[in-house]
């Protein structure tokens, strides 16, 4: 028979029991806590990364540029004679005609040249005429020896002489004459009057006319605006953009919300020396006459491209002293520095020639601490900044454009 405990000893081995197991529990639990210290601190001090995959460009190459609209001819016109402004027919805006006058210019000194040249004529013809008598009698008499042949000989050629000098009077009636038709200026086209720098009165001469500050300015400005054409620079890396059948989308200040189109025509087959681009010529059909000549442009040419590139956001690039370099993660996430071959730098897009593949894991902005052969962390980068160079699969990629 088991003998009965007292109360109070129970009530002890009870209280002593409670305690080890707690002690036990207590004990455990900061093994395990330790334990789980330590292996969050292990995997803190693992550096964690965000990747990128490389891509192909856009198949479609886009550019945007700044470009002039010039009228498809336009004709700076001077005064080809020194006079007054007798009277202007046509102002700004004005439509004209090919032939049109534009202008009259008062020429006093020309019209009394013209004058005397036309009485010189006149003076000339009776000369030659009475020659001319005077060698015809002198023939008649030849069969009868009345006169010798030595008066004959000097007949003709008085006759011949004046006739010589006739002609060059009719001549020089003929310049000026043609001179006189410069005192009319008149539109070399069908077009519209552009610009107007005389007034009645102004003096004007063969450099234009002579304003207030003595610099000399043409007369007229006539442009034919039914078509216009477009200039634009364009950079060395695009030029290979700029052939046949290539069409420019272009926006002018005064119609903000209206697109044009230009048709390429030529390109310059030379580059400027300073700027290092090339002057590409499109056409514009004008016929509502809403372009105007003169007016800035923004340009966008968009052509389809095929290259052997690979596209990688320029956040990921690391320079060091081996030069332009990536860093990927391997299968067993270790970093691996790539070198590669840059082709274009677009904005935040950079071309790559040579050095990454569609597979490689590149680092997005990484750390200047990583070394070759760190241990990484692979995890999902948080939308931010610092992201939004990162090129995603499963989005559109914007087509470079170049800054103005």
């Amino acid at each position: 028979m088991i003998p009965k405990l007292p109360k109070r000893k129970l009530l002890t081995l009870s209280s002593i029991s409670f305690g080890g197991i707690f002690l036990c529990y207590v004990f455990y639990q900061q093994i395990h806590s330790a334990e789980k210290f330590k292996q969050e601190a292990l995997e803190g001090s693992i550096p964690k990364v965000s990747v990128v995959n490389p891509e192909p460009p856009n198949p479609l190459e886009t550019i945007t540029l700044p470009g002039t609209i010039r009228a498809w001819y336009e004709a700076v016109i001077y005064a080809q004679v020194s006079g007054y402004v007798k009277m202007w027919y046509k102002d700004y805006g004005a439509e004209v005609k090919e032939g049109d006058v534009l202008a009259r210019i008062r020429v006093p000194a020309l019209d009394a040249e013209y004058a005397q040249a036309e009485a010189d004529l006149d003076s000339q013809k009776a000369k030659y005429k009475l020659a001319a008598v005077t060698a015809d009698r002198y023939l008649a008499l030849r069969n009868s020896h009345a006169v010798s042949e030595q008066s004959i000989s000097v007949a003709v050629a008085d006759k011949n002489s004046e006739e010589a000098k006739m002609k060059s009077a009719e001549k020089n009636v003929d310049k000026f004459k043609a001179r006189m038709n410069f005192k009319t200026i008149v539109s070399p086209f069908n077009g519209v009057v552009i610009q107007r720098n005389i007034n009645v009165g102004d003096y004007v001469n063969q450099e234009g006319n002579i304003d207030d500050s003595k610099t000399p300015s043409n007369l007229f400005t006539v442009a034919e605006i039914h078509r216009m054409r477009l200039f634009v620079s364009v950079p060395g890396t695009f030029a290979y953009l700029l052939k046949p059948g290539l069409t420019a989308e272009l926006t002018v200040q005064q119609f903000p919300n209206r697109k044009f189109v230009a048709n390429f025509l030529t390109v310059a087959k030379g580059f400027d020396l300073n700027m290092r681009t090339v002057v590409a010529e499109f056409t514009i059909d004008n016929k509502d006459r809403s372009l105007w000549p003169g007016s800035y442009a923004q340009v966008t040419l968009t052509a389809a491209v095929k290259k052997d590139l690979l596209t990688i956001p320029s956040s990921s690039l690391v320079f060091d002293e081996k030069g332009t370099q990536v860093a990927t993660v391997t299968d067993d996430n270790k970093i691996h520095f790539k070198p590669i071959t840059i082709n274009k730098i677009v904005d935040t897009i950079i071309e790559v020639r040579d050095g990454v593949d569609t597979s490689d894991r590149i680092v997005n902005n990484p750390s200047a601490s990583l070394l070759e052969g760190d241990e990484v962390k692979v995890v999902e980068p948080r939308t931010g900044y610092a992201d939004m160079n990162v090129t995603k699969k499963d989005n559109t990629k914007h087509a470079p454009v170049a800054s103005k």
